[in-house]
């Protein structure tokens, strides 16, 4: 059939118009179904230093000179710490029903510990939770959104192997105070992130580069730790709170460059058991790490001369601790490349890039976004669901997805509008038709915000934020006005 058939409709028709594959698909979703925004605190809260909040990595990293694109912090950020009743009426207006934010660990616990409770930020959230209720809005929080209280980092954060207690110290905390009024848990936020880029990369906080070996041990003590929450949570509240506690794991969909090739089809398999069966293995399979990641991973560090693998080993007893310790997979999702195995992939010096000998790319031909890794590519987002699906048969949420625009007052955002269309059409034809188990899609994000290392020259939200206004007034544009209409008629109606 030809794509020029008066039948099939595209988003975007220059690009993506196999009929078989991106024709728009009209229809609703399962009744029940979860639509939400999401924020995250060190991006939107603001107030720093207040009330007795202590510092974060973010805060620490953000003020160091040069990290920071046009030396942003998230000082001020929404200012979303004295002005939530604001963001929640937004929510309404949009007839969300559920927002997933996260608690600032060192707002709570300033140390990081026990020794010092911060009521007034413990009061923050419960306001902000019963802010929520009072508008028929349900939280779903997450634990950790990448702002590790200083004093711990200063002690190894993630590479230290105390930071598990310390962890679960601060999730039962939450679990005591908010737990009764939180019916949706994520422990981690994209641990992939803070073990590459936060200590591999060195391009987020803490600012450590040791890609080859310390983004390993900083996994491995962060899997723990999740386990730890989750069975904490199981063994104590569960009963009487009856919520659910997942985690929430990122990555793009790796595409086989040629699906004719087994050596590509392998190499886009074995990156996305790098990416996502680096966490997901553990939690949602067996409690240990995938195959390929042991043996390549084992090679590399036997030629590199060391007597044992850079990858650590789970121990019997913390295999089966850790297998089976989430109620769903969070996922957020934005991008796609293609994969091929690569020949070139140099053993020395040692590097997570490497281990996996695989080479990924994008496309030239797809549609750009604000931000440099982001290319627009709404078919691999229900291949990905569908990879999910099939490798750990549990109920998904879609916790974050959105694009990126640059920072202008652009209020009509087209290609916001075009992204969240194309986008959640894939996630409706990923459950019609494909029979994929996804309970919720999350927009990201609520508002303009400050986004990590790009400070506030990328947007990605759905309503404008103005950080040259001491107010920061925000102001809704044209994508919460036509997410907003999907929340209404739960999917796609033939007007």
């Amino acid at each position: 059939m030809a794509a020029t058939e008066p039948r099939d409709e595209f988003v975007f028709p220059d690009v993506f118009n196999d009929p078989d594959r991106d024709a728009f698909l009209y229809g609703t979703f399962p009744e029940g179904f979860i639509w939400s925004s999401a924020t995250a605190s060190y991006q939107i809260e603001g107030a720093w230093d207040e009330d007795g909040k202590g510092l974060c990595n973010w805060d620490v990293f953000s003020h160091a000179k040069g990290n920071v694109k046009n030396g942003d912090t998230g000082d001020v950020a929404c200012d979303s710490y004295h002005k939530y009743k604001e963001d929640v009426a937004l929510m309404k207006a949009m007839g969300l029903k559920y927002y997933r934010f996260s608690i600032s660990w060192p707002r709570v616990l300033p140390d990081g510990t026990l020794n010092n409770v911060n009521e007034a930020g413990i009061a923050y959230y419960n306001n902000l939770i019963d802010e929520l209720h009072r508008n028929d809005i349900t939280p779903m929080v997450t634990l950790f959104h990448w702002d590790t209280p200083q004093t711990l980092e200063d002690q190894g954060g993630w590479d230290n192997v105390d930071i598990i207690d310390r962890f679960n110290d601060y999730a039962e905390i939450c679990f005591q105070r908010f737990g009764d009024r939180v019916p949706l848990w994520i422990t981690f936020n994209e641990p992939w992130i803070v073990s590459v880029k936060g200590y591999g990369l060195g391009e987020f906080a803490p600012g450590i580069k040791e890609i080859g070996t310390k983004v390993y041990r900083v996994s491995h003590n962060i899997i723990k730790a999740h386990a730890k929450a989750w069975h904490t949570y199981d063994d104590k509240y569960r009963k009487v709170q009856c919520g659910k506690v997942g985690i929430t794991l990122n990555g793009d969909f790796f595409e086989p460059f040629d699906r004719t090739k087994k050596a590509h089809v392998y190499a886009a398999e074995t990156f996305l058991q790098f990416c996502f069966g680096w966490f997901a293995h553990p939690i949602f399979v067996n409690g240990d790490y995938p195959e390929v990641m042991k043996t390549k991973i084992a090679s590399k560090s036997k030629s590199q001369g060391l007597e044992s693998s850079r990858l650590p080993e789970f121990s019997e007893a913390e295999k089966a601790y850790v297998k089976g310790t989430s109620d769903f997979f969070g996922l957020n999702a934005y991008t796609t490349q293609y994969a091929t195995d690569s020949q070139d992939a140099s053993s020395h010096p040692p590097s997570y890039w490497n281990d996996a000998d695989v080479k990924t790319w994008q496309d030239d031909k797809w549609p750009k976004a604000g931000s440099i890794w982001l290319s627009v590519v709404p078919w691999g987002l229900r291949r990905l669901l569908n990879w999910v699906h099939d490798q750990y048969h549990v109920p998904i949420y879609i916790t974050e997805n959105g694009v990126s625009t640059s920072d202008v007052y652009e209020l009509d955002d087209q290609p916001r509008q075009k992204f969240y269309r194309a986008y959640i059409n894939e996630v409706l034809k990923a459950i019609k038709l494909d029979g994929v188990d996804v309970r919720g899609y999350t927009a990201w994000s609520l508002l303009d915000n400050f986004e990590w290392a790009s400070g506030y020259s990328e947007r990605f939200g759905l309503h404008y934020v103005d950080f040259n206004d001491p107010a920061r007034p925000r102001t809704a544009k044209k994508s919460a006005r036509l997410y907003s209409q999907i929340v209404k008629d739960n999917g796609f109606v033939k007007k």
